[in-house]
């Protein structure tokens, strides 16, 4: 597809669904709460489906009226498998009328795909998308653009950051984002239970394949504890490939259900969506993501095993 002949499906279409993956992030929350603004802008009914909006991202959510309406064209951002609709949109599942991404690796059940692993943040085809509608940039969609593209590429640090990305930035800047206020709350700020979780999770930290691995823990038990929320865990997959010589960092977090979701980061050569597909994962070649059955320790091994043959 191209992004004239999605916007046209938009267009031709009302009463939308927009589903944002499981464990939210900044992407696809502000995917779908700017393609959500921008739909309702043109006229259309639409509303963001979400398991839950950590705290920090509320800001998203500013401007988007509350309509009723029941729902009739279902859109996925940022969505890059069925798997990843979790048990709140798990009845969009074979459902999906349009789906916008930026995943290779995407499997998603959909009618209708656009999808640009050239994108560093799918945040990056919304602008598109937006534009393409007619739709003028408000302050509120440059707030939710600029924060998926700022944390899908790390503040711009990570190797998928593009001149087109900053060419992006630029534009959502001077239509008015709040762009120091989103940095500073996206990767200046941690709670103090974020600084005693990382200081729990150097704790776990276990190298493997002469150090060109590591990998964290973030147990139930741990959380318990520690009175962690979701929104103090996001962004600890860092930890790991940020030491010297790691070539890939993995980052395990049990959830409730006896399973755990695995975080993998690499560094190098090594193909971290490859990686993750051997557990039906994907993602991004420095950056994906699978589950696995089992509890922390048991997870911890079997992924250490795998992950030293991978190496």
């Amino acid at each position: 597809m191209t992004i004239t002949e999605v916007c046209n499906l938009l267009r031709a279409n009302d009463n939308f669904e927009i589903l944002t993956h499981a464990s939210p992030d900044g992407d696809t929350l502000g995917c779908g709460h700017a393609l959500c603004l921008a739909l309702q802008q043109i006229g259309k009914n639409a509303r963001v489906i979400c398991e839950s909006v950590p705290e920090k991202f509320a800001y998203l959510k500013k401007g988007i009226k509350q309509q009723e309406f029941i729902g009739e064209y279902i859109v996925s951002t940022d969505i890059a498998a069925d798997s990843l609709l979790g048990e709140h949109g798990k009845k969009y599942e074979g459902k999906i009328d349009l789906c916008i991404d930026h995943h290779k690796s995407n499997s998603v059940s959909a009618k209708n795909k656009y999808v640009d692993p050239d994108s560093a943040a799918a945040c990056e085809i919304i602008y598109e998308v937006v534009k393409g509608l007619g739709a003028e940039i408000s302050t509120d969609i440059a707030n939710c653009l600029y924060t998926g593209t700022a944390t899908d590429t790390g503040c711009f640090k990570f190797s998928n950051t593009t001149a087109k990305t900053h060419r992006i930035a630029a534009d959502l800047i001077e239509a008015g984002c709040d762009f120091n206020g989103i940095n500073k709350a996206m990767f200046d700020t941690k709670t103090k239970a974020r600084m005693a979780l990382e200081h729990a999770l150097y704790d776990t930290m276990e190298y493997f394949s002469g150090g060109k691995g590591a990998v964290i823990c973030v147990s139930l038990e741990m959380m318990k504890k520690l009175n962690i929320t979701s929104d103090d865990i996001e962004g600890v997959e860092a930890i790991p490939r940020a030491i010297e010589g790691v070539e890939m960092g993995i980052t395990v977090k049990e959830k409730e259900g006896g399973f755990c979701k695995i975080s993998v980061r690499t560094n190098g050569e090594l193909d971290a969506s490859r990686f993750c597909a051997e557990f039906g994962g994907g993602g991004h070649f420095a950056a994906a993501g699978c589950s696995i059955d089992g509890d922390c320790q048991k997870v911890k091994k079997t992924i250490i095993k795998a992950a030293e043959e991978f190496i």
